[in-house]
């Protein structure tokens, strides 16, 4: 009996031992390490701003207080960023990508280029759900519905190669009727934003808390105008702009508009750590990015930039991501349609 207790004793010790030395591993394990934060698109942009703003931030919510950096790489739409994250990053807890979570659609619906399983990928968090809202240029002659409606021409709005600033106005053109003419192939919001301003474009339908940080002036002036807000419920910066769905004529166009854009709103701007990566380290990263939105620092940062935080957790875009494999395979091949 005695020397049972004993060897149980040591079993207990070396145990502890071994969980001691674990904890003080991954204690220290960022200490003297640089974190890389790769973003789908160009510089200037609304991601490419939350981006650096939580990178000037984060790592102090961090044991080891590890350098955050932020590497742009742009293209196809934040795909190209997407498939590096998935195959070519080390899941070794120093990469975050930040890419369009429309792409997780995209690759449910089996569109190309998507080199990735969605629900493979470790979920960090997201600053905001998409709010959409549509920004059309004073010069266009555009300023309201009633005018968009009536348009003798189609309106060009300005696109990266996917995402909600693609799949919103194509499902507003399917759903709504609206006169629209995408233009696809902008690397950022910024290249759209001059675009737009040298007449090339009449606007384009993006997250509404990028659009009042980076196009601030425009607003402030009245020459750029926010026509359509693509969300549920009207936001509280634009209490009388008209919601897309009340628009809605039929169930097959509120559908549409709810699966499409409204439930797709909440994974629109993941940060993700590429699979494989040690659950230990991403749970550190899920804390801390939650703390760094917290922080009073970064929150008065935030408030000069205009970058409103209501985060959704990482495990609340697991939850999503996984739920993208259940829609109703009648409305998923309406949509598929649509955005094809």
């Amino acid at each position: 009996m005695k020397n049972s207790c004993l060897k149980l004793a040591a079993a207990w010790l070396v145990i502890l031992l071994f969980a001691s030395f674990s904890l003080a591993e991954n204690h220290e394990y960022y200490r003297g390490k640089t974190v890389r934060i790769i973003v789908g698109l160009s510089a200037g942009g609304g991601f490419d701003v939350y981006a650096r703003t939580m990178a000037r931030h984060m790592g102090k919510h961090i044991a080891g207080n590890p350098t955050f950096i932020v590497d742009n790489m742009p293209g196809a739409g934040s795909m190209i960023a997407a498939n590096h994250v998935y195959k070519a990053a080390k899941p070794d807890g120093l990469t975050l990508g930040h890419f369009v979570g429309s792409l997780f659609m995209q690759q449910i619906l089996g569109r190309p280029g998507a080199e990735f399983v969605a629900t493979k990928y470790e979920f960090v968090g997201s600053p905001i759900p998409e709010k959409t809202a549509c920004a059309l240029n004073k010069s266009g002659g555009v300023i309201n519905m009633d005018q968009w409606f009536s348009a003798k021409a189609p309106v060009k709005l300005g696109a990266t190669g996917s995402g909600p600033i693609v799949d919103v106005p194509k499902i507003l053109k399917a759903a709504l009727g609206l006169p629209i003419q995408l233009v696809v192939g902008f690397k950022g919001t910024a290249e759209i934003r001059l675009a737009a301003e040298s007449g090339e474009l009449a606007g384009a339908c993006w997250s509404w808390d990028a659009i009042k940080s980076t196009w601030a002036k425009a607003l402030e002036s009245g020459d750029l105008n926010i026509v359509l807000q693509a969300v549920p419920k009207a936001l509280p910066d634009l209490p009388k702009i008209p919601l897309a769905i009340s628009y809605a004529k039929t169930e097959e166009a509120r559908q549409l508009i709810q699966v499409g854009i409204h439930d797709a709103a909440d994974i629109a701007r993941p940060f993700v750590m590429p699979p494989g990566t040690p659950k230990d380290r991403v749970q550190i990263m899920r804390t801390a990015f939650l703390a760094t939105l917290k922080d009073p620092a970064f929150l008065s940062e935030a408030e000069k930039s205009k970058l409103d935080v209501d985060p959704v957790t990482g495990e609340g875009l697991e939850k999503i991501v996984a739920g993208l494999n259940k829609i109703d395979p009648a409305t998923l091949a309406k949509l598929k349609a649509v955005l094809d």
